[in-house]
């Protein structure tokens, strides 16, 4: 395939020099004359393993050019990857007048095209830059329609310095938004030999990964040093724990606790996270990552609040309230903690959980709900249909598969606020809502 990379730094010359040693015909473009003349040269512009021999041996074989004209570049393939930087600005947020550019330009010369081109962003953008700048620079310029005269896709690349080349041919997975899905199909075609999982998505979605995953790398590097730094003062070797530690890919490395969804609670977790936070404290150690846990998890119920808030009516139904399906614990429960708050603005509250009214009569937790809680246990009825026929707000507060069928329980009058994501349930209806979804 003729393919035009757009921005000579990092990622583009990694990915140039990587899809010219497939077989493509790469022309990369760079306003940075010292750049072009490099790799025309059969140099390479950038300090990456492997790369230097790469770019040497696809110039030879006549398989990768570069130049100062994008006009010229454009005309001569059939698809462009933009590559270009987006450094943030003084107050965090990104500056991307260098992608509006190269949009400006790569309009302009699209315009002059007889033949459809795509193009396709791997420059690190949040979600909604791809809808608001790019495509709307894109369209004014080349006076064509996305989807239509010009192909639009987002690409984010899982590139680490050092060891690029190898993680270009080794992906975790290979991402891809799409105007349309000639455009996606047409993309995916050239990353055919990459043994990685294929994901086709909406734009938006594409943009979002890449900052899930960088976002999780930083927290994850953040948690290893504040786990490193009490095992120091303790005299213990954090190697060794953290090797133990991922040794555990069931649930340490794993997709478990990483689905948006309610706080966490029970006699665990907060337990746990408070002891640690104590122990630091009496190290004289400051945790920021430990120490924020709690306050995020208190931020989400405050969170569920406002949401039930929104909704305009004192009449609310709960339909589990146990910290987990499946089981009668209170402990900690987030689900009563948001009840006791309703409670205390007002609300008309009933409750319902198998589980829990079962344990109210016989179960291990009977003391805490009679004595702890008596008047939680005062709320509670024995039916799904007591809550939906009382309420005007139902909120799915766990997992439980008997709440699967509850939007065809409401009326279109009544809200219903998810906290957990049920598997079976209309995400698009008009009278539900998902706390973070």
């Amino acid at each position: 395939m003729n393919i035009s990379v757009l921005g000579l730094g990092y990622v583009g010359a990694v990915s140039a020099a990587c899809l010219a040693k497939e077989g493509h015909k790469i022309i990369g473009v760079d306003p940075n004359c010292t750049k072009v003349d490099l790799i025309n040269s059969g140099n390479t512009p950038i300090v990456e393993r492997q790369i230097a021999e790469i770019i040497q041996e696809a110039v030879k074989n006549e398989l990768l050019s570069a130049t100062t004209d994008i006009a010229q570049a454009i005309a001569e393939t059939d698809v462009s990857i933009v590559c270009v930087g987006t450094p943030s600005n003084a107050n965090g947020s990104l500056d991307l007048r260098y992608v509006k550019k190269v949009c400006e330009e790569i309009g302009q010369a699209i315009k002059a095209k007889s033949s459809r081109h795509v193009i396709v962003m791997r420059s690190t953008m949040l979600p909604g830059s791809m809808k608001d700048l790019v495509i709307p620079t894109l369209e004014e310029h080349s006076t064509g329609k996305a989807g239509g005269k010009f192909g639009i896709c987002f690409n984010p690349e899982f590139l680490r310095e050092g060891t690029a080349v190898f993680d270009y041919y080794n992906p975790p997975k290979t991402v891809i938004g799409s105007s349309d899905k000639e455009s996606g199909d047409l993309l995916a075609s050239i990353y055919e030999r990459l043994e990685a999982p294929l994901i086709v998505t909406d734009l938006d979605t594409a943009e979002m990964v890449k900052y899930a995953d960088n976002c999780w790398h930083a927290l994850k590097v953040c948690f290893a040093n504040e786990m490193g730094n009490v095992c120091k003062e303790l005299g213990i070797d954090s190697h060794k724990v953290m090797d133990i530690f991922c040794k555990d890919e069931k649930l340490n490395l794993s997709p478990y606790y990483l689905k948006p969804g309610f706080a966490f609670g029970g006699s665990c977790l907060p337990k746990d996270v408070r002891a640690m936070s104590y122990k630091a404290k009496t190290l004289d150690l400051e945790l920021p990552v430990l120490n924020n846990i709690l306050r995020s998890n208190e931020y989400h119920i405050k969170r569920a609040l406002r949401l039930v808030e929104s909704k305009g009516s004192k009449k609310v139904g709960v339909l589990g309230f146990s910290f987990k399906a499946g089981t009668d614990d209170l402990r900690e429960s987030p689900i009563v903690s948001l009840i006791e708050l309703l409670i205390g603005k007002g609300y008309d509250i009933k409750l319902y959980d198998k589980n829990v009214n079962l344990a109210k009569l016989t179960g291990a937790n009977k003391d805490y709900i009679m004595n702890q809680i008596p008047h939680i246990s005062r709320l509670m009825v024995d039916s799904v249909n007591s809550i939906v026929s009382h309420a005007d707000i139902v909120i799915i507060g766990n997992g439980s598969d008997e709440f699967d069928s509850v939007m065809s329980k409401v009326s279109g009058q009544q809200y219903v606020i998810d906290l957990v994501r049920l598997k079976e349930i209309d995400t698009a209806a008009e009278n539900y809502e998902g706390i973070c979804w």
